[in-house]
């Protein structure tokens, strides 16, 4: 370690620690005050340095929601707050715990065998590993079942949100595609921070028009592929959910999960899709 970082590390403890929920962390006491799905997964990495149980509690109640099919949606309400206009009332994805019906990177795979690599209870570590390790697999076969059908060996998204890089220029041409909402909605984003360091007006009636036709099709992760103008192979997306991908396969292997250990990226065999 090069200088003394301890009031900096004291800081950062303290925003994890003003930002938990006690079962999952909010990215900010500003705007978004829900779970996010990378968010609380590289929480998880914070927190593991100074409260082991509560950063692997982090990965667990991501997991807890994760949708029949096997995706595990980008944000979770788990309490009601107005504070976004794209709330559950917007996405109606009718989930027992309301919920968006996108994902994000899969840097969940990364962040447990990053915690097993931290923590100083492996016994402990290991018996949690057991329960979710199985569900991070089967939210892995859902991207290469649902979002590459054809079995190409690279998955797509459908929607900007998905990649952590939300207005990106790289979207620009894809976007061209997609349709621009008339339904008249509030942006509450731009009361809590500058206009100009938001994306447009046009770039928030295309998401917003993309989320309202995958609405219409009720949510069916089967079906939102094919049906989105948006699918792009994004190669950064890609990278992060195959070395994801190996990150679980390694601490199958450790853990004598031998079925999970085997699967390769790419080539996950059948399960997800539906809703």
């Amino acid at each position: 370690m090069i200088g003394d970082n301890t009031e900096l590390i004291s800081r950062a403890i303290e925003i994890l620690r003003e930002n938990d929920r006690g079962q999952y962390t909010v990215p900010t006491k500003g705007p978004h005050l829900f779970q996010w799905n990378w968010d609380g997964a590289l929480t998880a990495l914070g927190q593991a340095h100074f409260d082991e149980d509560r950063a692997w509690t982090e990965i667990e109640t991501l997991m807890a929601h994760q949708w029949p099919c096997g995706m595990v949606p980008h944000i979770n309400f788990h309490e009601h707050d107005d504070g976004d206009f794209l709330g559950p009332d917007f996405w109606q994805t009718g989930r027992p715990v309301p919920a968006s019906g996108i994902m994000q990177p899969a840097v969940t795979g990364f962040a447990l065998r990053k915690l097993c690599e931290l923590t100083a209870h492996m016994e402990a570590a290991t018996a949690r590993l057991r329960e979710v390790l199985p569900k991070v697999a089967k939210w892995h076969r859902w991207f290469f079942t649902t979002r590459d059908p054809a079995g190409e060996g690279l998955v797509a998204i459908i929607h900007p949100w998905e990649t952590g890089r939300d207005n990106s220029v790289d979207w620009d041409t894809a976007f061209e595609r997609v349709g621009r909402t008339t339904t008249p909605y509030v942006r509450k984003d731009i009361l809590h921070a500058d206009p100009s360091h938001r994306p447009t007006q046009e770039f928030y009636d295309r998401v917003v028009w993309l989320i309202e036709h995958f609405r219409k099709l009720k949510w069916d992760t089967s079906k939102l592929h094919d049906a989105s103008p948006f699918p792009v192979v994004d190669p950064g997306f890609n990278a992060i959910l195959l070395r994801s991908c190996d990150d679980l396969a390694v601490l199958a292997d450790v853990i004598g999960m031998a079925d999970i250990a085997a699967e390769k990226p790419g080539l996950c065999g059948a399960g997800g899709g539906g809703t």
